[in-house]
């Protein structure tokens, strides 16, 4: 059976032997770089399903990798978690404006990392795909089978978090959903203080909706809902 990569983009030395520790041990093939450069290098020849990135890396930091990640048609379907010891707000939200579809601060448990690279790889669209193939509003409209949203008949490039938040959404039309259900239900996992994880997601998924904007209302002290009435 073959098993799940992992790209490990870390450099510092104990953290790089815990994670090859746990990972192996968790049951994935595991590579690992101290540097951008051969980070992007290993990841193109060896095409891992997931990418644990530290952000400050030595020549090339973490956010120029993910930039660069991204923006290659080979490998922008790679998943990116952004492991780092930056805890402003400001970090991940440019990480996740490039594309990344994670983050977890240092220092982690390891049970929670792990946790969540197996949500990552669990991301998918298999049931909304055989439930719904295209949804259409106006102007809108998500393919689930090709996994594509256009607005206007122009390709809008979601990131594949946003394409999922995007999916739950249109799944469950008029309901009032929590950021506990969201993260759930989109990332895979509870963890208590990651609601600012859904909240900066449904901001930029706002912005790529543009004069659809308010098709995602907030529900104060609830959540939020999708309603195209």
């Amino acid at each position: 059976m073959r098993k799940n990569k992992v790209l490990v983009i870390e450099d510092e030395e104990d953290i790089q032997n815990l994670l090859l520790l746990n990972l192996e041990s968790a049951g994935y093939k595991v590579l690992v770089t101290d540097n951008g450069y051969d980070g992007l290098r290993i990841a193109r020849e060896e095409m891992p399903e997931v990418i644990l990135l530290d952000l400050m890396l030595p020549h090339m930091d973490g956010l120029e990798v993910c930039r660069r990640l991204k923006s290659d048609s080979r490998m922008k379907n790679i998943k990116v978690l952004m492991v780092t010891a930056k805890g402003e707000e400001v970090d991940r939200i440019v990480g996740f404006e490039l594309g990344a579809d994670d983050y977890v601060i240092k220092p982690f448990s390891i049970r929670e990392l792990l946790l969540r690279i197996k949500a990552i790889i669990r991301r998918d669209f298999g049931e909304e795909a055989e439930s719904m193939k295209v949804w259409k509003h106006e102007g809108l409209e998500f393919d689930f089978a090709a996994m594509q949203f256009r607005l206007d008949d122009k390709d809008i490039n979601l990131t594949a978090t946003e394409l999922k938040l995007l999916a739950e959404f249109i799944q469950n039309q008029g309901k009032v959903l929590s950021r506990e259900n969201l993260l759930n239900n989109v990332w895979g996992y509870e963890f208590e203080g990651y609601n600012r994880t859904v909240d900066t997601h449904i901001r930029r998924l706002r912005v790529k909706l543009g004069r659809y904007s308010d098709i995602i209302h907030t529900s104060r002290g609830l959540g939020y809902k999708f309603n195209v009435e």
